[in-house]
């Protein structure tokens, strides 16, 4: 999303390249049970830089897929994306979530991935996602939440640092701890069978896999990523940050381990 909707991280070259490595690292936790079947038309809303688009058409071959952002920075990276990976089967649009361009019922499926922890209304967002379902189409949302991290060794300048990132998003509007609150979200935007899933991250020694994508290239660049706004703010002074980022990349180190939960919720309209 663009930065009117609160987007902390910003839309460098680093974040998209961060964006790109979550998904892949993250492909099988968070989308073993993601498919649409053939000739379904599913809109991806807030796609982003497209980090999560080319699993989506791995995974529902033959499915329309429509993805959707407020950013035309955004949007130009996915279509590049799509461009050098000959995704045929999605089409790029520019819109906001808590508008759709969209007729009511135009879609069989939504699928929201890590967007709603950005927006200020995200009741008024679901129920607009809502609107443009067909009746008994189904949504998608998955979206983390950094109160549940946790690691070894414990350092309470890593600690600070991650409270550091969670204020600022709350200072945009956003909810960093949005991944536990999906059900009564969801459900009070007029949602049934709402089903949620945790969808926990644990890395130690025996993961390599996800030391690197996970701990290092995933959570700990997200938290670096705010380095400066941490510090111009006056949130944390510059060494008590850096601090923190170092203990945090000693959890990936020998007999590091670190723990995070995703949480995931399949809802009917």
């Amino acid at each position: 999303m663009s930065d009117p909707s609160g987007y902390v991280h910003g839309h460098s070259e680093r974040e998209a390249v961060r964006l790109s490595d979550q998904a892949d690292t993250l492909a099988e936790i968070l989308h073993c049970d993601t498919s649409y079947p053939a000739g379904s038309v599913v809109l991806e809303a807030g796609c982003g830089v497209g980090a999560q688009t080319g699993i989506l058409l791995s995974r529902s071959r033959g499915a329309c897929i429509v993805s959707l952002d407020l950013s035309l920075t955004n949007l130009s990276c996915a279509r590049g994306s799509a461009a050098g990976r000959g995704w045929e089967e999605v089409t790029f649009a520019r819109g906001d979530i808590h508008c759709l361009p969209f007729r009511e019922g135009a879609f069989d499926h939504v699928f929201v991935c890590f967007v709603l922890e950005h927006l200020q209304a995200p009741a008024h967002a679901l129920r607009s996602l809502r609107r443009i379902l067909k009746p008994g189409g189904t949504l998608t949302v998955i979206e983390g939440d950094h109160g549940s991290a946790f690691f070894s060794p414990e350092s309470r300048y890593a600690t600070e640092a991650i409270l550091a990132l969670e204020r600022l998003q709350r200072d945009t509007g956003g909810n960093p701890r949005i991944g536990r609150e999906l059900f009564p979200l969801l459900t009070s935007s007029g949602f049934r069978d709402v089903h949620v899933s945790p969808r926990q991250v644990y890395v130690d020694d025996s993961k390599p896999g996800l030391v690197e994508g996970f701990t290092r290239q995933t959570f700990t660049a997200m938290v670096e990523g705010v380095r400066e706004r941490v510090i111009t703010s006056g949130m944390l002074a510059e060494e008590d940050f850096d601090r923190g980022i170092r203990d945090l990349l000693r959890t990936a180190e020998g007999g590091g381990t670190f723990c995070y939960t995703f949480f995931k919720a399949v809802a009917v309209r």
